[in-house]
């Protein structure tokens, strides 16, 4: 195998964090590595999503090789409850270590947000280096719309926000998104070139398998058989709202129906959710599970849910979707109708949208999906064949090293390069006539 270029990632999101953004900065790391490329990836602790740093990890530096990829861990401040400055906090002291970090030189920079102000950091270090790498941002979540959508920060934390974000992705020579409407936003509102924005859909993280039986999955996991499983993953924090499916469950118990609500994973709300079911009969929480579970899990639903507090509509595009597509089990979407969410689940014919925080509606939508099997039988056969022609892996990975190509075709690492080779061959006699260019090379490649 020709090794290629030295690539660096810096996340402070990796596996074994089984949910969120880390399957996919870890899906990128091991597959670029696997197409020949020397990958680094600078990150934190696994921590997400229950906002703890897991056994075993926290040392102030860890190095190890997960699937041929040099993973190197900082340590960094992870706040129990991550609001407001301790959130800021968090991010700003992993932009630290990030920023006092050994890099060696890599030739790209791949620098993932969340979290913007460690993403800022790496802008600001490679502006200090002499041997300056590309960098390219992979904008997972869009932080000036989710101050705005959740109604956190004030007016001054927003423009400040907003100043950041669009400083940090107008200086990166390629910036690459997972929605279209993530692309749409960041050129008309944050100012980034069009011809720099690349859109690379996330892709479903588990292997391709079988389907299994539902009666069978509910076996294994001791879920209950005869009542219908409304199955919700992922993390349990401010954006998803999930006041709202505790709401749900709640009617379902004053109305006795045959519904069970089940909420697998973590997060920074998780024990007040705990707290505001106390007493509900039709909702269970679980603990995040391993990724054979995780897949039992979703075979084992009747209906699978997302949900997003009202307003959420164009911050983030849930990764679950893409997991819950792949099982082949219909979806009932709890979200703003004209939001990017609700765009999804449209586009795949995979279930039903109802409005972001009406339970009553949201029970209601479960319970007909349930009751029609040649509809929820149908949404799940959607669902995986817009996995499989949309969601690929293989396409996203071999579409991110052509980015990382066109990254590396002209620009200043180059450019340096051919002063080098200039000078060297000045000193022989020998003449050099294309010296590279400024800038990338931004092609829009499809």
């Amino acid at each position: 195998m020709t090794l290629r270029p030295d690539l660096s990632i810096m996340s402070v999101n990796y596996p074994p964090e089984p949910t969120g953004i880390a399957p996919y900065t870890g899906g990128l790391a091991a597959g670029l590595r696997r197409l020949g490329y020397k990958v680094a990836a600078h990150v934190a602790h696994p921590h997400y999503p229950g906002w703890a740093i897991h056994d075993g990890y926290g040392q102030w530096n860890r190095s190890e090789h997960m699937g041929g990829v040099t993973v190197r861990r900082q340590l960094h401040y992870v706040p129990a409850s991550p609001r407001g400055v301790r959130r800021l906090l968090s991010e700003l002291s992993f932009g630290l270590r990030l920023f006092f970090s050994l890099w060696n030189r890599p030739r790209v920079v791949i620098a993932v947000s969340p979290s913007l102000f460690s993403t800022a950091a790496a802008v600001l270090r490679i502006r200090l280096t002499p041997f300056r790498p590309r960098l390219i941002v992979w904008v997972q979540d869009i932080y000036t719309l989710g101050l705005v959508e959740t109604g956190e920060g004030s007016a001054l934390a927003r423009r400040v926000v907003r100043w950041v974000e669009s400083s940090t992705l107008r200086a990166a020579d390629m910036v690459v998104v997972i929605h279209p409407r993530f692309a749409d936003f960041v050129t008309r509102d944050l100012g980034v070139d069009a011809s720099a924005v690349e859109v690379v859909r996330n892709w479903t993280h588990l292997p391709p398998a079988e389907p299994v039986e539902k009666a069978f999955a509910k076996s294994v996991l001791g879920w209950p058989a005869d009542v219908t499983l409304a199955v919700h993953t992922g993390n349990m924090g401010t954006k998803q709202g999930l006041e709202n499916i505790v709401e749900a469950a709640r009617v379902a118990d004053n109305r006795c129906a045959s519904v069970h609500f089940i909420l697998v994973g973590d997060g920074g709300e998780r024990r007040a959710l705990t707290e505001l079911a106390r007493g509900i009969e039709r909702i269970s929480f679980v603990d995040p599970l391993d990724d054979a579970q995780y897949r039992m899990a979703l075979f084992a639903a009747d209906v699978l849910v997302v949900n997003e507090k009202p307003g959420v509509s164009a911050m983030a595009l849930p990764s679950k979707l893409t997991s819950y597509f792949a099982a082949g089990r219909p979806v009932v979407a709890a979200t703003d109708l004209g939001g990017i969410t609700a765009s999804e689940v449209a586009a795949a014919d995979a279930g039903v949208v109802v409005p972001a925080g009406c339970p009553e509606e949201l029970l209601t939508a479960v319970t007909a999906i349930s009751a029609d099997q040649a509809a929820a039988s149908r949404f799940g056969s959607n669902g995986r064949q817009h996995r499989e022609s949309v969601l690929d892996e293989r396409v996203a990975i071999d579409h991110w090293s052509r980015l990382v190509e066109a990254a590396l075709g002209k620009g200043r690492w180059v450019a340096h390069e051919a002063v080098l080779n200039s000078a060297a061959q000045q000193a022989s006699g020998e003449h050099v006539r294309n010296r590279g260019q400024p800038r990338a090379a931004r092609n829009h490649l499809h």
